[in-house]
């Protein structure tokens, strides 16, 4: 990445989108949410490439593949993926399993020593600070789970160089 510029950035974290499996289009919230970010990391389950295009016209994207994404996309879309800004390290993975999830999730972050770890597939918001690390699902703007409980959500994240602040924003 760039050499950054700015005093803060803006990052929107999205994840298990399922278009057009599941769902017809990005929600146009997600657009409204996103439209000052200066980079967006989807987490995975994106099933085509125009949900890639599309979040392009508002920011660069780091994304990684899902279990549920076409041959196509795990072809080309890594399972690990990392940035770094400012002085932290950022990991994006899809799926970290269900059973021993924060295990494999401080393996993960630790033995790739990243600050920040940020997950999809369980279409579920989820922030944890814990040692130093900070682990973050921002759930599904499509398809929460379970419905009608969880509301579609994705994540905005204020990077500065000293601290780093995420907000849940519900679509």
């Amino acid at each position: 990445m760039k050499k950054d510029i700015k005093d803060t950035m803006l990052i929107g974290v999205i994840s298990d989108t399922h278009i057009p499996r599941r769902f017809d289009k990005i929600p146009e919230k997600v657009f409204s949410i996103f439209k000052k970010v200066d980079l967006i990391v989807h987490a995975g389950d994106i099933v085509s490439f125009e949900v890639i295009e599309k979040l392009e016209k508002v920011a660069k994207v780091v994304a990684v593949c899902g279990n549920d994404d076409s041959s196509d996309i795990k072809e080309k879309l890594p399972e690990i993926n990392s940035f770094d800004m400012f002085n932290w390290r950022f990991g994006v993975i899809h799926d970290v399993g269900r059973l021993g999830r924060m295990n494999k999730m401080r393996r993960v972050a630790k033995g790739n020593n990243f600050n920040v770890l940020i997950f999809g597939h369980s279409h579920r918001p989820f922030l944890k600070r814990e040692n130093g690390i900070l682990f973050i699902n921002p759930g599904s703007p499509t398809q929460p789970f379970p419905p009608f409980i969880i509301k579609p959500s994705v994540v905005l994240l204020r990077v500065k160089k000293e601290d780093i602040q995420c907000e849940i924003v519900n679509v």
